[in-house]
């Protein structure tokens, strides 16, 4: 877990992350049980749902409407107009940097239901969302005040199970799912997210007027420029994505791969060029902090040498400037 500095708090309320929504982390860590939750299927997951005290429960089911409230409708928002929303479960990952709880939110007339995450306040994983909502496609939803770190569910079917179950479907549009794999491991490159093994990341999956279209969306941004080891930014150097980048060599050919790679450096690109005061604000306090240790930024200034086969990180002293100047070499900005 690494702080996060007082410029990078200046940043975060500039751009309205910060919010007056109570500090609850700490508060979640009182349950006195848990028993092991099981997905729809049956089957046991990492996730345990969490008990608490009656009197306990009472205090926390308010302030966490509160905090689901302010997520998804703002700051003129009155919690005390949505008395047809309820916390029916709480989730507790033992699991990563964040340890993070899952809200679940009901509402009652439809008993249609909603999540949210709660998590320990990051510098690494604050980074990670960032640079997501800046360079990808996807816009990130997450608040922050003191320990306490709130992101949005982002809806998908998480990647070991599509690999597991939809991989194997005859009618799979196995180039599309190719192409977006492809995408999906240079932009995790480009601004060196690790760890994209199949659990940390998802599929959304959207029927066009003629064919389905895929997008794949980390979900874990934990691993952001932390580690030594220029594979772990890799996806397709995963063991748990050997299924998927099988098929991506057997569908795609050579001209077709860069192709898709040259896409997505342009559209990245782009993206910089029009959130570029923001994304120079984001590096610029990024160069200036230690979100890993030097023998992993030594490592890494040495892997990305290897691989670019240049000279251009020998002299970056951290994560920030390494991080910086991987953006600048790929996307030419």
């Amino acid at each position: 877990m690494y702080p996060v500095s007082h410029s990078l708090w200046q940043y975060l309320y500039h751009f309205d992350r910060v919010r007056e929504i109570p500090p609850i982390y700490s508060e979640l860590r009182r349950f006195t049980g848990a028993i092991a939750y099981e997905n729809p299927g049956g089957v046991e997951t990492l996730w345990m749902t969490v008990m608490y005290p009656p009197d306990v429960l009472d205090e926390l089911r308010p302030r966490l409407l509160r905090i689901y409230s302010e997520l998804k409708i703002g700051r003129d928002s009155d919690f005390q107009e949505h008395e047809h929303l309820v916390v029916d479960r709480i989730d507790y990952g033992d699991f990563g940097n964040s340890k993070p709880f899952r809200i679940r939110v009901t509402n009652h007339f439809n008993d249609n239901s909603d999540y949210f995450y709660v998590k320990q306040t990051d510098a690494s994983r604050i980074y990670g969302l960032e640079l997501e909502h800046i360079l990808s496609p996807n816009r990130m939803n997450y608040l922050v005040r003191g320990d306490t770190l709130i992101e949005e569910h982002i809806a998908g079917v998480p990647g070991d199970a599509f690999i597991r179950e939809y991989l194997p479907d005859k009618n799979l549009n196995k180039v599309r799912i190719a192409k977006e794999f492809t995408k999906f491991t240079e932009r995790s490159f480009i601004r060196l997210l690790g760890d994209m093994r199949s659990v940390n990341y998802v599929v959304d999956i959207t029927p066009d007027f003629e064919e389905v279209q895929y997008r794949v969306r980390a979900i874990d941004f934990d691993q952001q420029s932390y580690e030594g080891n220029g594979n772990i930014y890799l996806a397709f150097r995963f063991r748990s994505n050997r299924d998927v980048t099988k098929l991506a060599f057997d569908v795609l050919n050579r001209k077709s791969i860069d192709q898709y790679v040259n896409e997505e450096h342009a559209q990245m690109a782009r993206r910089a060029k029009v959130e570029s005061t923001r994304l120079r604000a984001l590096l610029g306090i990024m160069r200036k902090d230690e979100v890993a240790p030097q023998e992993n930024v030594h490592r890494l200034a040495l892997e990305l040498n290897r691989m670019h086969k240049s000279n251009d990180f020998t002299d970056c002293k951290n994560m920030g400037e390494l991080t910086a100047e991987h953006i600048s070499v790929m996307l030419g900005v």
